[in-house]
């Protein structure tokens, strides 16, 4: 006898489909269209603003649909409509994801924030990276990036600094501790104006202690 708590499914009744969550692929697909609607003027600061919130905060498609769907544009660039399935295969495949060489999507805002991120180390050196690093889930992947990056040159900083100080007696590590010194105090400068500009920005250091895999792996590797 049937438990009527679980009814048998008729063979004619369609089986309902689970909702897979989004990939951050799919929702840094979203905020690239957005971007580009916001340079071609369909959004302003403020829309731009909090429609990229609510993308990072979406967790199906159908929290992503009603960001895009009056630009007339799908995140994969067809035209709305089209009938593709807009935020990548019901299999979460999406987008692909910007590989380390590709800048990521930002607004204006995360574009200062991730200056901060860079100009904050004449202030609180380590520390102002190190806080934007750790909220940076809550912000956006760019300024993650820019933190990342920054963190990881005050870290080398740091160390290389330490060293070269316990091997002074040497002429090698004097030339290094000149070098770290130079380039502490020109290169956050120097990053801080590229990240305004919504590029990436990659200290020149042969080591990096901290590695994002969202950041930094490109798609299928």
């Amino acid at each position: 006898m049937q438990d009527p708590q679980y009814p048998a499914r008729r063979p004619w009744e369609p089986q309902a489909q689970p909702q897979i969550r989004l990939t951050d692929a799919q929702r840094d697909s979203v905020i690239r269209v957005l971007q580009e609607a916001f340079s071609q003027g369909q959004l302003d600061e403020e829309e731009l603003d909090e429609r990229t919130g609510k993308a990072m905060k979406a967790k199906f498609g159908a929290d992503l649909a009603p960001l895009t769907e009056d630009l007339g544009v799908t995140p994969q660039g067809s035209p709305a409509g089209a009938g593709a399935f807009p935020f990548g295969s019901p299999g979460g495949g999406g987008g692909q994801r910007p590989g380390p060489k590709e800048p990521l999507p930002s607004t204006p805002a995360e574009r200062w924030v991730a200056a901060a991120a860079h100009g904050g180390n004449y202030v609180f050196p380590v520390v102002a990276p190190l806080v934007l690093f750790l909220a940076s889930d809550k912000i956006s992947p760019y300024v993650r990036r820019h933190a990342m990056e920054s963190l990881n040159f005050q870290l080398f900083c740091v160390v290389g600094g330490i060293a070269s100080l316990l091997l002074s007696w040497l002429v090698l590590p004097i030339v290094l501790v000149v070098a770290i010194a130079l380039g502490w105090a020109v290169l956050p400068a120097i990053a801080s104006m590229v990240s305004l500009t919504g590029q990436n920005w990659r200290y020149p250091t042969p080591y990096r202690f901290l590695k994002d895999d969202r950041a930094d792996t490109p798609p299928g590797s």
